[in-house]
Protein backbone atom coordinates (compact mmCIF):
# COMPACT_ATOMS: atom_id res chain seq x y z
CA UNK A 1 0.00 0.00 0.00
CA UNK A 2 2.87 2.39 0.72
CA UNK A 3 4.14 1.81 -2.62
CA UNK A 4 0.93 2.69 -4.06
CA UNK A 5 0.38 5.55 -1.97
CA UNK A 6 3.70 6.66 -3.09
CA UNK A 7 2.94 6.07 -6.84
CA UNK A 8 -0.46 8.18 -6.89
CA UNK A 9 2.02 11.50 -5.14
CA UNK A 10 4.79 11.02 -8.17
CA UNK A 11 1.97 10.68 -10.38
CA UNK A 12 -0.14 13.79 -9.30
CA UNK A 13 2.52 16.34 -9.03
CA UNK A 14 4.13 15.10 -12.33
CA UNK A 15 0.87 15.88 -13.18
CA UNK A 16 0.88 19.29 -12.10
CA UNK A 17 4.00 19.77 -13.09
CA UNK A 18 5.20 20.01 -8.89
CA UNK A 19 8.65 18.62 -8.43
CA UNK A 20 10.28 16.48 -5.34
CA UNK A 21 11.96 19.84 -4.42
CA UNK A 22 8.85 22.34 -4.30
CA UNK A 23 6.75 19.15 -2.67
CA UNK A 24 9.22 18.53 -0.27
CA UNK A 25 9.57 22.37 0.74
CA UNK A 26 5.58 22.69 1.26
CA UNK A 27 5.59 19.42 3.46
CA UNK A 28 9.01 20.22 5.39
CA UNK A 29 11.05 17.12 4.32
CA UNK A 30 13.93 17.17 1.80
CA UNK A 31 13.76 15.83 -1.55
CA UNK A 32 15.34 13.12 -1.08
CA UNK A 33 12.38 11.99 1.31
CA UNK A 34 9.91 12.93 -0.94
CA UNK A 35 11.58 9.99 -3.22
CA UNK A 36 11.67 7.38 -0.44
CA UNK A 37 7.92 8.41 0.38
CA UNK A 38 7.14 8.18 -3.78
CA UNK A 39 8.88 4.83 -3.93
CA UNK A 40 6.94 3.54 -0.89
CA UNK A 41 10.22 2.47 1.04
CA UNK A 42 9.62 5.24 3.74
CA UNK A 43 5.77 4.99 4.60
CA UNK A 44 4.04 8.84 4.67
CA UNK A 45 2.74 9.68 7.50
CA UNK A 46 -1.33 10.74 8.31
CA UNK A 47 -0.31 14.63 8.75
CA UNK A 48 2.19 14.35 6.00
CA UNK A 49 -0.28 12.93 3.52
CA UNK A 50 -2.72 15.89 4.02
CA UNK A 51 0.11 18.02 3.56
CA UNK A 52 0.72 16.66 0.34
CA UNK A 53 -3.03 16.39 -0.47
CA UNK A 54 -3.44 19.93 -0.11
CA UNK A 55 -0.30 20.84 -1.92
CA UNK A 56 -1.34 18.86 -4.82
CA UNK A 57 -4.94 19.88 -4.41
CA UNK A 58 -6.75 16.94 -4.26
CA UNK A 59 -8.32 15.06 -1.74
CA UNK A 60 -6.41 12.20 0.64
CA UNK A 61 -8.82 9.52 -0.44
CA UNK A 62 -7.29 10.17 -3.81
CA UNK A 63 -3.81 9.37 -3.22
CA UNK A 64 -4.75 6.30 -1.70
CA UNK A 65 -7.43 5.40 -4.92
CA UNK A 66 -10.64 4.07 -6.11
CA UNK A 67 -11.45 0.21 -5.79
CA UNK A 68 -13.01 -0.90 -8.42
CA UNK A 69 -16.29 -3.17 -8.03
CA UNK A 70 -13.89 -6.14 -7.48
CA UNK A 71 -11.74 -4.69 -4.82
CA UNK A 72 -8.65 -3.96 -7.18
CA UNK A 73 -6.98 -0.80 -7.91
CA UNK A 74 -6.88 0.16 -11.59
CA UNK A 75 -4.73 2.51 -11.59
CA UNK A 76 -2.56 1.42 -8.93
CA UNK A 77 -1.56 -1.67 -10.43
CA UNK A 78 -1.33 0.22 -13.95
CA UNK A 79 1.69 2.96 -11.85
CA UNK A 80 3.11 -0.09 -10.30
CA UNK A 81 4.10 -1.87 -13.86
CA UNK A 82 7.82 -1.59 -14.31
CA UNK A 83 8.52 1.52 -16.20
CA UNK A 84 4.52 3.16 -16.34
CA UNK A 85 5.70 6.45 -14.28
CA UNK A 86 8.59 7.04 -17.15
CA UNK A 87 6.50 6.23 -19.65
CA UNK A 88 3.37 8.60 -18.48
CA UNK A 89 6.21 11.42 -18.12
CA UNK A 90 7.54 10.99 -21.91
CA UNK A 91 3.74 10.57 -22.92
CA UNK A 92 3.19 13.95 -21.21
CA UNK A 93 6.12 15.33 -22.71
CA UNK A 94 4.95 14.97 -25.99
CA UNK A 95 2.28 16.80 -28.56
CA UNK A 96 -0.89 16.18 -28.69
CA UNK A 97 -0.78 14.68 -32.00
CA UNK A 98 2.35 12.30 -31.36
CA UNK A 99 0.50 10.88 -28.40
CA UNK A 100 -2.10 9.88 -30.91
CA UNK A 101 0.30 8.15 -33.10
CA UNK A 102 1.65 6.29 -30.41
CA UNK A 103 -1.55 5.47 -29.13
CA UNK A 104 -2.38 3.95 -33.05
CA UNK A 105 0.90 2.07 -32.75
CA UNK A 106 0.29 0.89 -29.09
CA UNK A 107 -2.97 -0.52 -29.34
CA UNK A 108 -2.62 -3.18 -31.88
CA UNK A 109 0.58 -4.08 -30.28
CA UNK A 110 -1.33 -4.75 -27.40
CA UNK A 111 -4.10 -7.08 -28.69
CA UNK A 112 -6.27 -4.04 -28.96
CA UNK A 113 -8.00 -2.90 -31.70
CA UNK A 114 -7.59 0.92 -33.30
CA UNK A 115 -9.82 3.65 -31.58
CA UNK A 116 -10.58 1.64 -28.82
CA UNK A 117 -9.78 3.22 -24.91
CA UNK A 118 -8.79 1.41 -21.89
Amino acid sequence: MDALVGARVAAFSKAKGISQTELGQAIGVTFQQVQKYEKGTNRISGGALALIAARLEVPVTRLYGDPDAKGEDRIGQLLGAPGALELLDLYAAMPPERRHALLTVIRPAAGRPPGTGA
